[in-house]
């Protein structure tokens, strides 16, 4: 088991395209981060609820890796934690290469499910001109692109998360599938 850390913890509970941080967010098993616009059981995110609205939400908690906001800055892009939409901002976890169903214990209490992929919408660059064209990566190997814009997950378990908050790792049983966006 790896371990990483909380950085940033952030929710707003109106659709806006970034989410003010705060002292610490409560998730809700099953719903999401309490007091935010995307919790819920069925789907909730603004565009898709018009043609999916009975879904399950897939997406009730964002995670984003603080190091790629310092990838961003070497490119003169400055952005920090929240302004991307997540919830909650890590530092020494690669979230991009974990597993569907990867357990992500938060803090003390708090267990989320990762779902996949979050993937990059056209409003990035209404947030920084350019800068949606940074959220992918080409990969050499397979000659497909990759989403670099964090993760999604499902509360499994209640619990409040703090920044500071030590995130531990724990792969699903093998064979492990790769993320696709949701």
């Amino acid at each position: 088991m790896s371990t990483g850390r909380v950085t940033a913890v952030s929710r707003n509970a109106t659709y806006a395209f970034s989410k003010p941080n705060h002292p610490s967010i409560t998730l809700l098993a099953g719903l999401g981060v309490e007091g935010d616009v995307h919790a819920g059981e069925t789907i909730r995110h603004q565009f898709r609820m018009t043609y999916e609205p009975d879904l399950p939400n897939l997406r009730q908690v964002h995670l984003m890796h603080d190091e790629l906001f310092e990838e961003l800055a070497l490119k003169g892009y400055e952005v920090s934690a929240g302004q991307l939409g997540e919830n909650i901002t890590t530092r020494g976890v690669n979230l991009l290469a974990l597993a569907t169903g990867t357990l992500l214990r938060l803090g003390t209490d708090a267990v989320v499910e990762v779902t996949g992929l979050r993937n990059p919408c056209s409003k990035i660059n209404d947030f920084r001109t350019g800068l949606l064209g940074e959220m992918f990566a080409l990969d050499p190997r397979s000659d497909e692109f990759t989403f670099k814009c964090g993760v999604m997950a499902v509360v499994r378990q209640s619990g409040t998360v703090y920044p500071d908050d030590p995130v531990e790792i724990e792969l699903p049983a093998h064979p492990h599938h790769p993320l696709e966006r949701v």
